[in-house]
């Protein structure tokens, strides 16, 4: 069973009017849509993505009239949307609990299983077609960049190794040899962790889906909307907290001297700091720790779409 982490917290943050249109961007198995349609009235409206095939079936079981569901990329949001204008957008960022959870989808060491990793089983290249194809140095370089891992040279040098003997396909099979590669480990964390992450997030382009769907949020918020983003490493959390801190700041040429009174206002108001899981939901739902909750809030002022754009290929870690 997936439990939605920071749930009470998200639709405080959303301030859900009865007749309002909200998005849920990570449909997961529905539990932060479902809470948002039990404060949505009559004429309320929810509209939730998810590029999962297994999320899309789940979200047939909600027959409400109120909502609709996409099987869509992040990076589709302003497709999806249209013209449409939201009152508040939740996303959830990351793996689910069931993805991690089913042995078939490749994206846990804890079970031998295919190494597949993909969030839409029916569309790229698996991890292991991936790893077959790689050169060292991109290995090397997704291992280091996405799973912040210090023996990176080491990973991807065994793997090129011994992939010249036998192809690396199982999950097991890459964990145990990334585990004699690696010398040391924080305690209590697995020596494949960082490199099962690095992997699942090239495989995905999770990041890249990231930085494509801010602006389009914003873009897609009306007036007074809200944006609440959860984070669960900090690779995610630092493209988000930087474009809110960017949207935040009105655009203003440096060389043009401006009073205070006189500062045009900027697309995005930040509410308050960082939001994290209780000790009690932590207790309860040991996922929750690492989740942290941004929220901004719209403003009246126009849309830059230049301004808000995210470079492609940006450095996550800078």
């Amino acid at each position: 069973m997936h439990i939605p982490v920071l749930t009470s917290e998200a639709l405080a943050a959303l301030a859900i009017r009865a007749d309002g249109t909200y998005v849920d961007g990570t449909f997961g198995r529905g539990g932060h849509s479902r809470a948002i349609l039990a404060q949505l009235g009559p004429s309320g409206r929810l509209i939730a993505l998810d590029r999962d095939p297994q999320a899309a079936e789940a979200a047939r079981a909600i027959s409400d009239p109120r909502f609709s569901f996409f099987q869509s990329r992040f990076s589709e949001l302003s497709r999806v949307m249209g013209d449409l204008k939201a009152q508040g957008m939740l996303f959830d960022l990351g793996v689910s609990s069931p993805q991690l959870d089913d042995p078939a989808r490749g994206f846990s060491f804890r079970s031998d299983a295919p190494l597949d990793m993909r969030m839409d089983p029916t569309a790229g290249a698996t991890a292991a077609q991936w790893l077959a194809a790689a050169q060292e140095e991109e290995i090397r370089e997704v291992i280091r960049e996405y799973g912040e891992e210090r023996f990176a040279k080491q990973i991807a040098a065994a793997i090129v190794a011994a992939r010249r003997s036998q192809p690396i396909v199982r999950t097991r099979q890459l964990a145990d040899l990334v585990a004699k590669a690696v010398r040391t480990r924080e305690p209590g964390q697995d020596p494949a962790t960082r490199t099962f992450q690095a992997l699942r997030i090239h495989v995905n382009r999770e990041l890249e889906e990231v930085s494509l769907m801010l602006p389009q949020a914003l873009a897609g918020l009306a007036a007074g909307g809200r944006l609440a983003v959860i984070s669960f490493h900090s690779l995610e959390d630092r493209i988000v907290k930087r474009f809110l801190s960017r949207a935040a700041r009105p655009e203003v040429p440096r060389e043009l001297p401006l009073r205070a009174s006189e500062m045009p206002q900027p697309t995005l108001k930040l509410l308050g700091r960082a939001i994290k899981a209780s000790r009690e939901e932590i207790e309860h739902n040991p996922r929750a720790r690492s989740a942290t909750l941004r929220v901004a809030e719209r403003s009246a002022a126009p849309y830059d779409p230049v301004h808000h754009r995210i470079e492609p290929g940006a450095r996550w870690r800078n």
